[in-house]
């Protein structure tokens, strides 16, 4: 490898080194003690800084695979400590990762290749967030990607740190808030209490003494995120949300709730709304309500705790809870991992016993019990299973019916379900049926429930993979008509649709990767294979040699190709596209599997490819790659 080992390091925030390797150290590597001087541009970032006795054991080795070029550096125990890269053979470093514990936490991008870093992302065990510095000066101009978690901490942190940038950065811009397609009311409503929330946290945070210099962060509050349906006072698209978002923070040993309000989400991100509250006793009283759904905030505080806190219990209990997070987040073994979410479950029950109020016991109940489905689903607590199963009946005899009976019932049924399927031995038709019969029998005992609607599209799936259409639209047809509000119902509607496509003119428009608009009206007149695909799907990367010997064989003969692709990460697909070059237009929009693009035509699996007459009608909603030759030889004949 002769690439430069250089980047620009910050000392301080004002100024910066270059750090260069020439000739003879390209020939041998960096020192260990050099490529360890190299620190992230984002300072709060938690990496291995080995000691000097340590250093004495480094080694840096070069690197080429794939096309990426660089230097790794390792521990005694050979495990990575840094990459050092050159993803596009410049001869110039364009990456710099980070590492904790052998997982990558940390990395600093230089996208443009221009020896400035312009992108921070933290990874692994450190979280999703993702930050775009336009300005290339080391300081974040905006979120890319950061998860409702972390934006709940990054409130805390701007508090603490008095910096109004910091907090700003995670307010919607007018751009993300016409994109979140409200209806005017909203909008206007919206747009005043952002531009206050901007224009008065310097001197909130200037004025509040709940969040001092010592405070930490410690835990995430809220309820499961909603759904605010299109079509509500004129909105145009589905807005998912947090309401009542509260952060938990600790300072030299007291534990406070400040609550953050309502989170929105944006492409890949969530923004707050408005300012913090609940930072001083003139304000204990005044808790923020759901902006969206107006939910009723908890009471106020007992007599046994402090002011604007919680009590002595509750505190320790939360910082046991923080405990064992962190270790879970540092184990990866199932044996590791058992023993520490049993821990976790009798916190959890603990504090549900321990709440001050109903509200407050049915939100820790339901982490409880979506944190115990996660970890049996993943194979890492095969005893919660249990847990939910005792949970669920001690609730359907105390509370039998109720949204948060229906809510945990429903979590043991996917988790006894995923336990099953994990099986060696595993018996997956019988395993099949007993699914089947437990979701009629969960839509019959609840049939208003909000989980009753994602179990009648569980239902209409599996009906459709079995063959069985009608039955399959008669569930979507149900979700449609009885739950008008419930997120799964565009999905289902969509389904519906594509289920009856055959016949009837397909409907699609929208906006490439490279951003130009493209609409199936475009090629009346053209035979179209429509293909809905995503680089996780290997099948249908697979599939992409017979489109193009199919565009080749048929162009003149007046076949087209549009693909629809369905990747969460806009610029996974890029990159993609950029190895893979497609002579056809690629729509995408952010959102995976649940785009607009995807929801329009309840597309559940991929590949799925619908060839459309010159007349915009659909003859075939889910032809194969392996029939498109004699199809089209059919047609062209």
């Amino acid at each position: 490898m002769d690439a430069s080992f250089a980047r620009c390091v910050p000392i301080t925030g004002l100024f910066f080194v270059a750090i260069l390797f020439g000739s003879s150290a390209q020939a041998s590597g960096p020192s260990p003690a050099a490529a360890l001087r190299l620190k992230p541009i984002q300072t709060e970032v938690d990496f291995d800084l080995p000691d000097d006795e340590e250093i004495e054991r480094v080694t840096v080795q070069a690197h080429s695979e794939g096309g990426v070029a660089g230097w790794h550096v390792y521990n005694a125990a050979g495990q990575l400590l840094r990459r050092f890269l050159d993803t596009n053979r410049d001869n110039r470093l364009d990456m710099w990762c980070y590492y904790k514990g052998g997982v990558e936490v940390y990395r600093d991008i230089d996208s443009d290749f221009n020896g400035k870093a312009d992108q921070y992302r933290w990874l692994g065990t450190a979280g999703s967030r993702w930050g775009v510095d336009e300005n290339e000066n080391g300081q974040i101009d905006y979120w890319k990607m950061i998860s409702a978690e972390e934006v709940s901490a990054e409130v805390v942190a701007a508090l603490r740190d008095r910096d109004e940038a910091r907090f700003t950065r995670l307010l919607p811009t007018q751009e993300e808030l016409d994109s979140l397609g409200l209806g005017e009311r909203q909008a206007a409503v919206l747009a005043d209490q952002i531009a206050g929330a901007a224009e008065n946290f310097g001197a909130l945070a200037a004025q509040q003494r709940v969040v001092r210099e010592s405070t930490r962060w410690v835990h995430f509050g809220a309820s499961p995120p909603g759904v605010q349906p299109a079509g509500f006072e004129g909105s145009v698209r589905d807005l998912m949300v947090y309401d009542n978002v509260s952060a938990i923070v600790e300072t030299g040993g007291t534990t406070d709730q400040i609550a953050i309000g309502t989170l929105v989400q944006v492409e890949s991100g969530w923004r707050v709304l408005d300012l913090p509250r609940s930072l001083g006793e003139e304000t204990t009283a005044d808790v923020v309500g759901g902006f969206f759904f107006q939910q009723v905030a908890s009471a106020a505080p007992e007599s046994g705790a402090a002011a604007g806190g919680l009590s002595e219990t509750m505190q320790q209990l939360l910082r046991q809870l923080e405990q064992v997070d962190g270790q879970l987040a540092r184990v990866s073994s199932p044996a590791e991992m058992a023993p520490l979410h049993e821990q976790r479950a009798r916190i959890l029950e603990q504090l549900a016993s321990e709440s001050g109020s109903a509200e407050e016991e049915e939100t820790w109940l339901r982490q409880y019990a979506d944190t115990l489905s996660a970890a049996v689903q993943a194979g890492e607590f095969p005893g919660g299973l249990a847990r939910l199963q005792n949970l669920t009946r001690q609730l359907e005899q105390r509370e039998a019916g109720s949204e948060l009976a229906a809510f945990v019932r429903f979590r043991f049924m996917n988790a006894d379900y995923g336990q099953n399927i994990q099986q060696p031995d595993a018996d997956f038709a019988a395993i099949q049926e007993q699914w089947r019969e437990d979701l009629l029998q969960f839509v019959s005992d609840y049939p208003q429930s909000d989980e009753t609607a994602e179990a009648m599209l569980q239902l209409a799936v599996g009906e459709e993979f079995d063959g069985q259409t009608e039955q399959a639209i008669e569930w979507y047809s149900r979700i449609v008509s009885d739950f008008g509000d419930s997120p799964q119902t565009p999905k289902a509607g969509g389904a519906k649709r594509r289920l009856e496509s055959e016949g009837k003119v397909l409907t699609l428009a929208g906006t490439t990767l490279d951003g130009k608009s493209v609409s199936l009206e475009d090629f009346r007149g053209r035979t179209v294979l429509v293909h809905y695909w995503a680089t996780w799907c290997e099948p249908c990367k697979q599939d992409m040699s017979v489109l193009r010997q199919m565009l080749s064989k048929y162009r003149q003969e007046g076949f087209a190709i549009i693909g629809v692709n369905l990747d969460s990460n806009e610029d996974t697909a890029k990159q993609y596209l950029q190895s893979q070059t497609l002579p056809w237009p690629q729509l995408y929009e952010p959102g995976g599997l649940d785009s607009r693009l995807a929801t329009e035509m309840g597309i559940l699996t991929l590949p799925t490819m619908f060839l459309v007459d010159p007349e915009g009608r659909v003859t075939h909603r889910n032809i194969y790659a392996a029939q498109l030759d004699r199809e089209l030889g059919r047609i062209f004949r």
